[in-house]
């Protein structure tokens, strides 16, 4: 396992792909994915059991399920630095005929990547789903999934929220990426959505809080303890608060840099804020 001091610095690199990528294309969010990074660089680098290649199946191993799909560019970057595909292809962003469109799509075939998502409130019903599979196989590995706290707005979500108590999903692990930031403005100001935590246990969830879902050590020891509540009959939420925009001043605390690519100027900008540190692509 990698050491923090290495983790902290693939964060730094993954920050750098991200407003690369985006600026690139003059598209895509940056904003949440750069508030999500060290969520990814902790799960995949620290937290879940992965074998070695990929295949769609997933049998024998924990699997992810990104739910918040328009946050691809953290995604990308981190299954491309943990070798499921070329970091040089991470300049085919959002182009067309790439691999690595602006919502996560499975037609490509894209290793690490199972399920296309980006139409909001879908992935915790496809999340439990995988989870009730794992169930069948006999298979003990865990499910992970990430969502938005503005994509709990859709009421698909509560639906599968009570289903998976209900039929006790205790092999999954969904954490709500809480930022309080969405297209349109806060949270608070599109449609306050009240205490997640106290709407969870009343759906008879096991809910846990990651204060500090930008610090990576707290973001591991929070999983961690996560995966220690599974298997007891309830399905584990984790509320994460985190920054949108973490890491590049100019685009934390706002929902302004939730679609939108940073000119050239800004780019220099960011890039100077998180230093090169594992080489680009």
């Amino acid at each position: 396992m990698p050491d923090t001091q290495q983790l902290k610095d693939l964060a730094t690199q993954v920050r750098r792909d991200i407003v690369r990528m985006v600026h690139k294309v003059n598209s895509g969010h940056p904003g949440g994915s750069l508030g999500c990074t060290e969520f990814f660089v902790a799960l995949y680098n620290e937290v879940m059991d992965l074998k070695e290649g990929f295949d769609m199946d997933g049998i024998g191993e924990d699997l992810f399920f990104l739910s918040n799909g328009h946050i691809s560019p953290v995604f990308y970057s981190v299954l491309a630095r943990k070798g499921y595909f070329p970091v040089e292809e991470l300049n085919t962003f959002r182009l067309i005929d790439s691999r690595l469109q602006g919502h996560p799509t499975t037609h490509e075939g894209l290793p690490g990547v199972r399920v296309a998502s980006g139409s909001l409130g879908q992935g915790m019903s496809v999340a439990i789903g995988a989870a009730l599979a794992k169930k069948l196989n006999n298979d003990d590995h865990l499910i992970y999934s990430l969502h938005g706290d503005g994509e709990l707005q859709e009421g698909q979500n509560w639906e599968a929220i009570m289903y998976a108590a209900g039929n006790k999903v205790d092999n999954l692990i969904a954490t709500i990426d809480l930022n309080g930031q969405q297209i349109d403005g806060s949270t608070d100001q599109v449609l306050p959505m009240g205490d997640l935590r106290a709407k969870f246990e009343a759906f008879g969830w096991d809910v846990m809080e990651i204060e500090k879902g930008n610090d990576i050590e707290a973001v591991i020891a929070g999983l961690k303890e996560a995966k220690t509540r599974t298997g007891k009959g309830k399905p584990v939420c984790i509320l994460m608060h985190t920054i949108m925009g973490h890491g590049v001043d100019f685009m934390m605390y706002t929902h302004a840099w939730h679609g939108k690519a940073p000119n050239d100027e800004q780019l220099a900008v960011a890039l100077a804020q998180n230093p090169e540190t594992l080489g680009d692509y």
